[in-house]
């Protein structure tokens, strides 16, 4: 395990989807999560439908690549295939007119880059409903 991994909830069993069709954010995405989360990567929608009949996911992580390819409404196809399911598009600016579509479109959240650990862990945490610490930034003068 990770430093700063909370063993408890390791064992939860709760079930990530990273959905991209760039190879390296998945696997980067899988690696910021798999010590707290079952985490399992798929380069499309219809790999993550397969998949949810045995395997149903908690939160899907869904990247814009995806959003841009098969159309805004590919967030309520997903809600509707999977309900119950968070969902969290990653983006490169929160800003950005089609991630707040996306919003606007039954996205639970946004993902913007740059992709830390602390965030990525923070945003899924949220979305799964686990408590998160408070953390305020403090400058000393």
């Amino acid at each position: 395990m990770q430093i700063g991994v909370e063993s408890s909830r390791a064992v939860e069993n709760k079930r990530v989807f990273v959905i991209d069709s760039d190879e390296i954010t998945r696997a980067a995405l899988q690696f910021m999560l798999h010590d707290e989360n079952e985490t399992h990567e798929l380069p499309g929608v219809g790999e993550a439908y397969a998949k949810a009949v045995s395997w149903r996911p908690d939160v899907i992580l869904l990247g814009m690549p995806i959003v841009q390819e098969q159309g805004i409404g590919v967030i309520g196809e997903i809600r509707e295939r999977i309900p119950g399911v968070k969902i969290a598009v990653v983006t490169d600016s929160a800003a950005d007119a089609t991630a707040q579509s996306c919003l606007e479109h039954g996205a639970h959240s946004l993902l913007a880059r740059p992709l830390t650990i602390e965030a990525v862990r923070r945003k899924v945490d949220i979305l799964l409903g686990r408590r998160t610490s408070l953390s305020i930034p403090v400058q000393v003068t």
